[in-house]
C-alpha cells in the first residue's frame, strides 16, 4: 500500500512468495491480474473479456454522454475548438470521470456496469480520506488505445470514476442524500441512460439541502445536482500534432487565450515519478432551478489535460514509434486530489 498527506493509492504487487504461482495462477482471473498490476503497460496486457455491447451502440452512448456535458459547459466546448483548429481536428481522449454517491447501488458500480460489460478491465482503487472518497479507472478493450479517429470516435478513454464514502458523512447528511437515492429507486440500474439523458434519477433537490450538504462536502452538493453527469473529459496532450503536444507549452496556450486553470497545488500537477502532469480549468457554472423554487448558479463540469510521459525502460524508441502502452499508466492520488477542486467555490470565485 502506498500512502501520501492526500489520500491512499491501493496497490498489490507480486513478490517471490506470491501466490501466483502452480495451479493457482491459472485460476487467476484477468480482471484479477490487472487489478494486482494496476500501472503496467496496457499493451502487455492479456486480452479482455468479449465487450457484450456493440462498438457502435456504445460509442453513440459515449457521445450522448459528451453532448450532454458540451451543453452546460461552454468552456470546454471552446476549449475543444481551440485545440481542434490549432491541431487540425485531431483531439484523443485520455479519461472520462463521473462522480457517484456511495449508497444504496448509487456508487461505481453503477456507472461501471456499462464499461465492463463493454469489455473494460478493473484496474486501481484510489482512497481520498481527507474528502471521504474512493475510485476506481478502467481500461479500454485492449486493441482500443490506437490513435486513428478523434474524439469519441477515436481511442476509447479510460474511465475514472469516484464515489462518496456516504457512511462516513455526519448523520444529517447521510439522511439527506439517502432521501434522495430513495426517490430514485432502480435508477442506479439505469445511471448510462441517465448521464447519456443528462437527467437526474432522483427527484429535483431543494436548495436548502443543497446549501446543507455544500458545507460538510461540495462534492456530495454537486452530485446531487449533476447526478451522473460526465464530471469532466481530459485530452491527451501527448497525441496531439502541434508544439502544444507539450502541456506546459498547452498550459500557456489555453491562459493566452483567456481561460483560467485550476491553481489548487499550482496549475501543473505532477506525480511524484513525473511521469503523469495533467492540469484543468475551472468548472463553468450555470443556474438551477431547485424544487423549491429557488434558482441559483451551481457548479457543473470543465476540463482536463494530461501528458504522460515515455516510461525509463521504453527512453530509447524513437519518438515516432512510441506508443500509449510506452508511457506512464494509471492515477495518481496527490494529482487527483487537486484536480477534484476545479469545481470547488475556493476555485470558481478566485479573482486572478
Amino acid at each position: 500500500m502506498i500512502r501520501s498527506m492526500e489520500g491512499v493509492r491501493v496497490s498489490t504487487f507480486l513478490t517471490p512468495r506470491s501466490p501466483l504461482s502452480g495451479a493457482a495462477s491459472n485460476r487467476m482471473s484477468v480482471a484479477s491480474l490487472n487489478r494486482m498490476l494496476p500501472n503496467r503497460p496496457i499493451c502487455s496486457a492479456s486480452q479482455s473479456d468479449e465487450p457484450r455491447v456493440a462498438e457502435s451502440f456504445f460509442r453513440t452512448v459515449l457521445s450522448s454522454m459528451e453532448k450532454v456535458y458540451l451543453s452546460r459547459n461552454p468552456t470546454a466546448h471552446a476549449v475543444l475548438d481551440l485545440v481542434r483548429a490549432h491541431n487540425g481536428d485531431h483531439i484523443c481522449y485520455d479519461h472520462f470521470a463521473f462522480r457517484t454517491f456511495g449508497v444504496d447501488g448509487h456508487g461505481i458500480d453503477s456507472m461501471a456496469k456499462i464499461f465492463l460489460d463493454f469489455g473494460y478491465t478493473t484496474r486501481e482503487e484510489l482512497r481520498f480520506p481527507a474528502k471521504k472518497l474512493k475510485a476506481l479507472w478502467f481500461a479500454p478493450p485492449a486493441g482500443h488505445y490506437g490513435d486513428n479517429g478523434s474524439g469519441v470516435g477515436g481511442p476509447l478513454p479510460r474511465i475514472f470514476i469516484s464515489e462518496l464514502l456516504v457512511e462516513e458523512m455526519s448523520p444529517p447528511n447521510q439522511e439527506v442524500i439517502r432521501k434522495y437515492t430513495n426517490t430514485s429507486g432502480s435508477g442506479n440500474k439505469h445511471a448510462a441512460l441517465a448521464s447519456a439523458l443528462g437527467s437526474l434519477t432522483w427527484e429535483k433537490p431543494l436548495y436548502s439541502d443543497y446549501q446543507q450538504l455544500s458545507r460538510e462536502s461540495e462534492y456530495a452538493a454537486w452530485t446531487l445536482v449533476n447526478g451522473y453527469a460526465l464530471n469532466h473529459v481530459t485530452i491527451s496532450t501527448h497525441r496531439l500534432n502541434s508544439h502544444i503536444k507539450d502541456i506546459k507549452r498547452f498550459n500557456r496556450f489555453i491562459e493566452d487565450n483567456g481561460f483560467k486553470l485550476n491553481s489548487e497545488g499550482g496549475n501543473l500537477k505532477v506525480s511524484p515519478d513525473g511521469l503523469l502532469l495533467q492540469s484543468s480549468t475551472i468548472a463553468d457554472s450555470t443556474p438551477f432551478d431547485f424544487a423549491d423554487t429557488v434558482t441559483e448558479s451551481v457548479p457543473r463540469s470543465y476540463i482536463e489535460f494530461a501528458e504522460r510521459l515515455v516510461l525509463p525502460q521504453y527512453k530509447n524508441i524513437a519518438e515516432e514509434k512510441v506508443e500509449e502502452c510506452h508511457r506512464r499508466e494509471g492515477f495518481e492520488v496527490g494529482n487527483a486530489d487537486k484536480i477534484f477542486e476545479s469545481t470547488s467555490m475556493e476555485q470558481l470565485t478566485r479573482k486572478a
